[in-house]
Parts: structure tokens; C-alpha cells; sequence
């Protein structure tokens, strides 16, 4: 698992002819500089989800209000995450990092202090934002710091794991502090993770190059942001106002209108968020999916099982965390497995076999009957659990690949933009079934066999769209 021989990225290397390479402990640095940031952001979505039925009681919020506590910030992380690539490339991925990094932990501040459920909400879309600034930059950077493919395939297999290792650690996290300290100590654990996040990207990650002559595709931008704000919104209002309400139709109708008017003005825009070759391509686009469904089914099955273990089975929020360890702790080393795995297989056998897996375990909660004994689910969370993230290395790198080096932010940004995408509709979706069923366990057992389905399409489309074998570099402009 070393890195020293393909690392370009410590900023602390003086390399030069006739020096001595860096200690190869050296080489590690840009990758725990770059994880840190991205282990913050996962984290935040992870603890929150065993805080907000706390959070909800001690605000005085709806399940509506709930939702939005989640979704405000996936919506406006996932709106401006394009954004945030292309700032990355036009101004230098490290740069709008590490501005990111601030941003977030600053608004974790915010959300600590947070009195009210709107203030609460605001704060986090503000998150939000710092969110969309730290991720797409986080791939650029490992790109630019391993460019070696082995390394880089590697590199992207730890990345994974960071967010399986604070998927894990986010819901009993979440619960022991909310049933200790008190739930803004949620938002509070973000400050020390964020000022070591910052001083160790500035130390050794090395600059990124700038490019001006990437223009921001204001346009293009603003049409994703309401494509995200819409949809979300929608779903979200669905369970308060019904699924046949104007409002809703309306909003939905205006989301669909709102992801054509990307794709025309991608079409003519003559500097383009990403050139059109690439959107017609099948490693891009379909990876960008693949994204979409497998956080849609994880999310808005760890979403509803966190609302099913505290409202209908009365556990604590530190019980909420350990009934979802299973699920949860499965995605700290199936990243990993999947990064050695891939060098040998290709991506496409790990994508479609994590996806179906990840299905099977969703059916079998769907068909567990109503209310199950725990010890019922725990196989099928684990299945989830470890599907999702065994298709993650894959999918990272068939997006990734497909990209020439200078589009690498924009690239990255449209596989997270779908991702989060897929996050919040899932969310939304599944406590709008949760309140729109007839009953409880119906909602869920609905929610969950969505959730299957939407794995078992990723399945079929990683068929069609991720490469057998991994490409060896990016392909250039």
C-alpha cells in the first residue's frame, strides 16, 4: 500500500536531481490532508441522522422540519457541487478546498449555537456550501498527488474507506454525544477535524494550477441548483401536503424542466461546465447514475431505519447508532477490498455485484413482514451496507478516468452532484412514504423496496456503462 514511488502531491517535497526522495511516510501526508476534509463532510450526514429526532423534539419541528434539517444541506451541497468543480479548476483545487474547509467548519459553529429550526436550517445550508467546496476538490487533489494509476485506484479505495470509516463511526458517534453532551455537541466535534483538516492541506498538499480560461457557466450552474432545490423540495413537501397537491406536481414539473435546460445549455454554451463528448459518454454519464441510485437507496434506507428504531422501537439515540453499526460499519473496508480487488477483476464485476447485493439486502427487509424482530435486519443492513461501498472504488474511477486532466474538478463535481442528488431524494422520498402510508411499517417496507430497485438498476446500467478494465491514466483533451 505505499505511495512514495507515484506521490506528486506533498508540499513538502524538495525534490530535485540530486536530492534525496522524500521519507516515504512523507507521501501519505496529501492523503490524510485530503480525507480529513471529506471524513468531516461524510460525518456530518451520518451523525445527523440519529441526532434529528432529538434535535426535532428540543426545536419543536414537524417531520417536514426534520427532513429539511437533513435535506437543506444535501439539497444546496448537491446544487452547488458542479460550482464548486468548476471554481476548483478555474482557481486551483487546493485553494477552494481549504475555503471550503473554513466555510464548513465555521457554519458548524453556527449550527452548534442554533436556537430555533430555522436558524438550524439555515445554518446548515450554509454547511451546505462548504460541503460543495471540499469534495470535488478532494478528488482533483488525490488525482493530481497519485497519478500512477495503481496508486491512484489506491488512493481512491482509502478515499472510499474515509467515508465508510465515518459512516461507521457517525451513528454511534451521533448517539453517545447526543445522549451525553447534548446534540450540538454533533456540530462541535466538526471544529478540531476542520483546523487539522486546514493546516494539514496547507502544509502538504502542493498548489494546484489555475485555469482561466475556464469560464463559470453561470447559467448551466443555476440550472442544476434548481434541478436539486426543486426536486428536494418537492419530495420533501410530498408528506406534509400529499402527492397529488399542485404545489408539489408543480415542483416536480419545474425540476424536470429545470435538468432539460442544463442539458441545452451544455449543448450551446461555448465554454461548457463539461464538454458535451464527455456527457455523451457512457463511463461518465452512466457512472454519474450509478452514483445517484446506490446513495439514494443507502441514505434513504439509514434515513428511515434511524426515524423506525427511536419513533415505533423507542431506542435512545446511542441505540439508534448501535441498532445501525451493521449497516454502517460494513463500509470501512469493502472501499478498500474493492481497491485491491479491482486491479485484478476491473471495475465492472465489483460495481454490479456491490449493487446487487445491496439489493438483495433491501429486499430482505421489505419482505421481513411488519415489525420484524432486529435481529431480522441485521443481514440485510450489512448487505447494503457493504454493496454500496464495494461499487464505490469502481464508480469513482470510471467517472474519474473518463475525464481529461483539466476537467478533473468538473468531473469530479458531477459525480458527487449526482450522489448528493441521490441523497436527498432519498431522504425526501423515504419519510414521504413514512408519512403518506397508511401505516408505518407499510411506508418503510415501501421505502425499502424503492431502495432495491433503484440498486437493482445501477446494477444493469453498470453493465452497460463501466469498462471492464481500468484505463491506465485519464484521457487528455
Amino acid at each position: 500500500m505505499a505511495f512514495a514511488e507515484s506521490s506528486a502531491g506533498g508540499g513538502g517535497a524538495k525534490s530535485s536531481a540530486g536530492t534525496a526522495p522524500e521519507p516515504r511516510q512523507r507521501s501519505w501526508a496529501p492523503l490524510l490532508a485530503v480525507c480529513a476534509g471529506y471524513f468531516m463532510v461524510i460525518l456530518d450526514v451520518t451523525a445527523i441522522n440519529v441526532a434529528v429526532p432529538v434535535i426535532g423534539r428540543e426545536l419543536s419541528a414537524s417531520l417536514t422540519g426534520i427532513q429539511w434539517i437533513t435535506d437543506g444541506y444535501t439539497m444546496v451541497f448537491a446544487g452547488l457541487l458542479l460550482t464548486g468543480g468548476a471554481l476548483g479548476d478555474r482557481l486551483g483545487n487546493r485553494r477552494v478546498f481549504c475555503t471550503g474547509v473554513a466555510v464548513f467548519t465555521l457554519a458548524s459553529a453556527g449550527c452548534a449555537l442554533a436556537a430555533s429550526a430555522p436558524f438550524l436550517v439555515a445554518a446548515r445550508l450554509v454547511e451546505g456550501l462548504g460541503a460543495a467546496l471540499i469534495v470535488p476538490g478532494s478528488l482533483a487533489l488525490l488525482q493530481q498527488a497519485y497519478p500512477a494509476a495503481a496508486a491512484r485506484s489506491r488512493a481512491f479505495g482509502l478515499w472510499g474507506s474515509m467515508a465508510g470509516i465515518a459512516a461507521a463511526a457517525g451513528p454511534l458517534l451521533g448517539g453517545l454525544l447526543v445522549s451525553t453532551l447534548g446534540w450540538r455537541w454533533v456540530f462541535l466535534i466538526n471544529l478540531p477535524v476542520g483546523a487539522a483538516c486546514l493546516v494539514l492541506t496547507l502544509r502538504h498538499v502542493t498548489g494546484s494550477p489555475r485555469r482561466a480560461d475556464r469560464a463559470l457557466d453561470w447559467p448551466a450552474q443555476c440550472a442544476v441548483m434548481a434541478t436539486a432545490a426543486l426536486l428536494t423540495a418537492a419530495l420533501n413537501e410530498a408528506g406534509r401536503r400529499g402527492w397529488s397537491d399542485p404545489a408539489v406536481l408543480a415542483g416536480l414539473g419545474l425540476a424536470v424542466l429545470a435538468a432539460m435546460a442544463f442539458a441545452v445549455r451544455e449543448r450551446l454554451a461555448r465554454s461548457p461546465v463539461l464538454p458535451p463528448s464527455l456527457l455523451r459518454s457512457r463511463a461518465m454519464s452512466g457512472g454519474a447514475v450509478i452514483g445517484l441510485l446506490f446513495n439514494f437507496g443507502f441514505y434513504g434506507m439509514v434515513f428511515t431505519a434511524s426515524l423506525e428504531f427511536q419513533h415505533q422501537r423507542h431506542f435512545s439515540a446511542l441505540g439508534t447508532g448501535v441498532a445501525l453499526f451493521p449497516a454502517v460499519a460494513m463500509t470501512m473496508f469493502a472501499s478498500v477490498l474493492s481497491g485491491r480487488l479491482t486491479r485484478r477483476t476491473g471495475d465492472r464485476p465489483l460495481v454490479i455485484s456491490g449493487m446487487l447485493l445491496a439489493a438483495l439486502g433491501l429486499t430482505g427487509w421489505a419482505a421481513a413482514g411488519a415489525a420484524p424482530a432486529y435481529p431480522l435486519l441485521v443481514a440485510p443492513m450489512m448487505a447494503a451496507g457493504f454493496g454500496t461501498s464495494f461499487a464505490l472504488t469502481g464508480s469513482t474511477a470510471t467517472v474519474m478516468g473518463a475525464a481529461p486532466a483539466a476537467y478533473a474538478g468538473a468531473a469530479s463535481a458531477l459525480f458527487n452532484t449526482a450522489r448528493q442528488i441521490g441523497s436527498a431524494t432519498g431522504v425526501a422520498l423515504g419519510g414521504s412514504l413514512l408519512a403518506t402510508a397508511t401505516d408505518y411499517d407499510t411506508g418503510l417496507r415501501t421505502s425499502m423496496a424503492v431502495g432495491a430497485l433503484a440498486y437493482l438498476t445501477a446494477a444493469g446500467l453498470a453493465w452497460l456503462c463501466v469498462p471492464a478494465v481500468v484505463a491506465e491514466k485519464p484521457r487528455t483533451a
